[in-house]
């Protein structure tokens, strides 16, 4: 057996009578660490690192966040993650579960995942929201570093999302790969070569209003839709991760009123 990492984190934020997000609540083990680089803003920003470096078979990492009433919480990443080869028959688990009370906003960005050829991972995102709780959401995933021509012949992938509102289901998506995840992708009807894509989901009171805007933002490459007055859909294909992250970011700029995490721009 070789050593395997494990982290976990959990962190609550929320309003006071000023307007300003502040901890409630603060824990972290392991791997995981929380950073919180200084805001000039009402709202707080929190980095998730992974002193590890990575995740491999075995490996488990877990996240729990809760935004109160009158909180406003951005949740990203310090760089991109990234899913090594795994150990036959061991498999990554990276458990995610974030809440978001009335009157709060959560900005879900972490910067993209980088699947490596014989990887195995398995991911879940559960968010929960509560009354007209706010939520900007991305998961963008990569199929190798095109700069090293990587090509992902044998990976094991599984990766699900589920959105409710005061316990009805939203949005639900999933993944798999497993075997020739290039095969797949270069399929015309699925991804035709393409090597990078992304998912956004945006619930808020404005989001119809922002459709007309958004679409216009988009490569031929990415479709926006309404799933409900409140909830808009984004996904996105790109041939590599840096037109992928070009295309995304004047986007995620937009809908966070300019206010991208730091680590997004480096």
């Amino acid at each position: 057996m070789q050593p395997r990492a494990r982290g976990s984190a959990f962190l609550t934020v929320a309003g006071d009578v000023t307007g300003r997000t502040g901890l409630v609540d603060l824990r972290h083990a392991g791997s995981s660490k929380l950073v919180f680089p200084r805001n000039f803003n009402d709202s707080l920003e929190a980095i998730l690192v992974n002193t590890a470096g990575g995740i491999t078979g075995g490996d488990h990492y877990t996240l729990a966040a809760t935004v109160k009433a009158g909180g406003a919480l951005t949740l990203t990443t310090q760089a991109a993650e990234r899913a090594y080869r795994a150990q036959v028959s061991e498999i990554g688990r990276v458990e995610t579960a974030l809440t978001v009370d009335a009157d709060a906003t959560l900005h879900w960005l972490p910067q993209e995942l980088i699947l490596f050829d014989h990887c195995a991972l398995r991911r879940q995102l559960q968010i929960d929201l509560h009354g007209n709780a706010s939520l900007l959401m991305v998961e963008p995933i990569v199929l190798g570093r095109a700069a090293m021509k990587e090509t992902l012949r044998q990976i094991h992938f599984q990766d699900r999302i589920r959105i409710h509102r005061d316990g009805a289901p939203i949005y639900i998506d999933g993944i798999d790969f497993s075997g020739d995840a290039a095969a797949h992708v270069a399929r015309r009807a699925i991804a035709d070569g393409a090597r990078a894509m992304a998912s956004l989901v945006l619930v808020r009171s404005d989001a119809a209003a922002q459709l007309d805007t958004l679409r216009a933002m988009l490569p031929p490459t990415a479709g926006a839709s309404l799933l409900a007055d409140d909830v808009l859909v984004i996904r996105q294909l790109a041939e590599d991760s840096f037109v992928l992250r070009r295309d995304l970011m004047p986007i995620l700029s937009h809908l966070t009123n300019n206010s991208l995490p730091i680590s997004w721009r480096l």
